[in-house]
């Protein structure tokens, strides 16, 4: 019965040897749930996201066994790319709107284990009888997919290279004979790691009180605007402390706040990325930021970019004075070689 903890990964430099590897799919975990006519979509946090996806439902009522408790990701792709922004649109308290963005994007459920089949609980069972019972009852239908999976070390290399092309952010490693534990890291997740020098242009107050909590990041467009790509905010409290006087100099208060690049771009209701807007998953967290001018460069480490931002926060590496703010474009990202989902589904 709902809801159910999901079963993490742990972060690994490389892919070990030994294992189930499967893409590490980039979209929402979920868990559905079904007995008879009755669906229930239960996400990380174990909230019900049903109401979001009734496309979900639907195809899972002609794709998923009777009764049943399967564990996956929620995936929205176009062109044979995942967009997670398309997801993120999803999250609307508005029934209309949901309905409307069900139809214009419809999204898809990609099968990675079974927990449940019939009155069987299977979290106990090893994951290989699991996935060969998941293989059996879920054969794929429109919106209903079983991920690929290899137990070939260079086969998932290959995949690690390649499937980032169609939005997907690395490979996950499963134990053979492992048990279903939810809501501990027995996986093992390989993403790519990459570097960057961007321009911190503002920050934010940690929660606790008047230290940093995150450095605001921004690249150069061709068009010379600033957007706003993420936040690093993976720094020890004595570090949030120093952070207060290291960036008090750049700081732009009063009537020079205005001539911030971002706040001039506001107030001209540019469509330029910026800072601030209200928090779709917790409406209640303070996202006001103060400026900073744009002189800073910081070279930070990212695994994945999702449009034109970073699709995850951002690691603090190293202060760069010898960098140029004007320097840091988009044109320093590598770009991954397109991929389509369909040569995914055909693997």
């Amino acid at each position: 019965m709902p809801p159910v903890a999901p079963m993490l990964a742990k972060p690994a430099k490389r892919i070990p040897p030994g294992m189930h590897y499967e893409g590490k799919w980039d979209g929402f975990r979920a868990i559905i749930f079904r007995d008879g006519d009755e669906v229930i979509i239960g996400s990380r946090n174990e909230k019900p996201l049903t109401r979001y996806f009734p496309e979900v439902v639907a195809k899972a009522l002609v794709g998923l066994p009777q009764r049943c408790v399967v564990d996956g990701e929620i995936v929205i792709a176009s062109n044979g790319h995942l967009e997670f922004d398309a997801l993120l649109n999803r999250i609307h308290p508005a029934d209309s709107r949901v309905q409307l963005l069900a139809e214009q994007t419809p999204a898809s459920f990609v099968a990675f284990d079974l927990l449940a089949l019939d009155d069987r609980d299977l979290m106990a069972k090893r994951f290989d009888e699991r996935r060969e019972l998941l293989t059996r009852h879920v054969a794929g239908s429109d919106g209903i997919h079983l991920t690929p999976a290899t137990c070939d070390v260079a086969t998932a290399e290959e995949w690690f290279r390649n499937f980032e092309g169609a939005g997907l952010d690395g490979v996950i490693g499963k134990s053979l004979d492992g048990p279903y534990e939810p809501n501990k890291r027995t996986m093992i997740k390989i993403k790519h790691d990459r570097t960057a020098d961007c321009v911190v242009a503002g920050f934010r107050w940690h929660k606790s009180g008047p230290i940093v909590g995150s450095l605001l990041l921004g690249l150069y467009d061709d068009a010379g605007n600033l957007n706003q790509v993420g936040v690093s905010a993976s720094f020890t409290m004595a570090k949030r402390a120093e952070l207060v006087d290291f960036l008090e100099a750049y700081r732009m208060t009063g009537a020079s706040a205005g001539e911030h690049p971002w706040l001039v771009e506001q107030a001209a209701e540019s469509h330029t990325r910026l800072p601030g807007g209200e928090s779709r998953w917790n409406a209640g967290k303070d996202l006001t930021w103060q400026p900073l001018r744009p002189e800073l460069v910081v070279e930070v480490a990212y695994d994945h970019m999702q449009g034109t931002r970073f699709r995850h926060t951002a690691r603090f590496r190293n202060w760069r004075p010898d960098r140029d703010p004007e320097s840091c474009t988009y044109g320093q990202l590598e770009v991954p070689a397109a991929y389509s989902l369909d040569d995914i589904f055909e693997s």
